[in-house]
């Protein structure tokens, strides 16, 4: 148990300071609510239009997927340095890894996920 205090205070300090934090941003904060404030922002631009534009899902399918391969050859980077160590085994687990990421990418290339439009 002795290993685990060090983090359980640790977790309790955290908490206690972010919701201390909070409190005093809460009393502290103004309240009161102004045109300039409830205006949207646009990079310093005057705002044109409505306030509600719809933003097509292609890009958020283009993003989804870019964040995937991209936190997925995270897990590259220790098996490249690890490599000598792990053995035949990881390899082939790496290699099954990699083809299962490339089938995606296949797919969603002939889907048409990939093409900006």
């Amino acid at each position: 148990m002795n290993d685990y205090s060090a983090v359980l205070i640790a977790s309790v300090v955290a908490l206690g300071l972010v919701f201390a934090l909070l409190f005093v941003s809460r009393l502290l904060a103004p309240r009161y609510r102004t045109e300039a404030k409830a205006s949207i922002y646009e990079c310093g631009m005057v705002p044109m239009g409505q306030n509600w534009s719809q933003i097509r899902a292609r890009y958020y399918l283009f993003a989804i997927l870019f964040v995937i391969f991209d936190v997925e050859t995270v897990f590259l980077y220790p098996w490249a340095v690890m490599f000598k160590q792990v053995g035949t085994l990881a390899l082939v687990e790496m290699v099954i890894f990699i083809a299962i990421l490339l089938f995606g990418l296949v797919y969603a290339w002939r889907k048409g996920v990939l093409q900006w439009k």
